[in-house]
């Protein structure tokens, strides 16, 4: 379980995965700030859940590309809620479909500005606090992409997640000896509103059929199963986890590899 009295921040939190994160951490215990870009309604729809089963939460909206704009979410939270204790780094988009030949610089730019520097302005925003009180949580949500699966149209993406990866190990090492771990989880093929698209229900489903057949466990993932694997790192039981990325896949099998 998180730390008593403990407070979360996730980003991108609206919808798909860092809403089930959002639940899971505020029925964890801890209270919540559901950041949002531009999905204010889902953002306030989940803020009344956590709410409506006695949990602490607001919604707070940013842009994770803008580092004055993550300033003040992070300042808000506080305020509100309290000392952040735990920070979940979930806001990213997905270039969907961006090869060599349709490579565009300022699809990717915004990619990049997203996916990592988003991750790069969270931290910095709350390193500050928790090295201060000596403890802290940090995760971040990368992608299996960034291994190598074979998934076509994810290059650019995965190249943003890999950075997220080598990001987790060395800012673990930089913030460890103020007690405060920096983990990652790379999720598999998840169920969402992001993978499903603009395909239809036909074309989702024989989605669903191929992505599960490349994973040893035959089923897709959920956003519960990225939420739980978020809350054991977030806990006082992971105290001792740190640098590492976890990959909850389902044991996928379409790896680019030559081990």
């Amino acid at each position: 379980m998180p730390q008593a009295g403990s407070v979360a921040l996730v980003t991108g939190a609206s919808r798909g995965i860092g809403a089930a994160i959002a639940q899971r951490l505020a029925q964890a215990g801890a209270a919540v700030a559901v950041n949002y870009t531009a999905k204010a309604e889902a953002a306030e729809a989940l803020v009344a859940r956590i709410r409506a089963e006695g949990g602490r939460a607001i919604a707070v909206q940013a842009d994770v590309a803008d580092a004055a704009a993550v300033a003040a979410m992070v300042a808000r939270t506080e305020a509100e809620l309290g000392p952040i204790s735990i920070l979940v780094n979930n806001a990213g988009i997905s270039g969907r479909g961006l090869t060599l030949d349709t490579y565009d610089p300022a699809v990717v730019a915004r990619l990049r500005a997203v996916n990592v520097d988003g991750v790069i302005h969270t931290v910095r925003a709350v390193a500050p606090g928790m090295r201060a009180r000596r403890y802290g949580r940090i995760i971040n949500i990368a992608s299996i992409a960034a291994i190598g699966t074979a998934f076509p149209g994810t290059t650019f993406y995965a190249a943003s997640k890999a950075e997220v990866m080598i990001l987790t190990r060395r800012f673990a090492m930089e913030l460890g000896p103020f007690g405060i771990t920096v983990n990652a989880v790379a999720p598999g093929w998840i169920v969402t509103d992001m993978t499903r698209g603009a395909l239809s229900e036909a074309e989702f489903a024989e989605r669903v059929r191929q992505m599960s057949e490349r994973a040893m466990l035959g089923r897709p993932g959920k956003p519960e199963d990225i939420a739980a694997a978020v809350v054991f790192l977030a806990s006082e039981e992971a105290g001792f986890v740190t640098a590492q990325v976890l990959a909850v896949d389902g044991g996928r099998m379409d790896y680019i590899g030559h081990g």
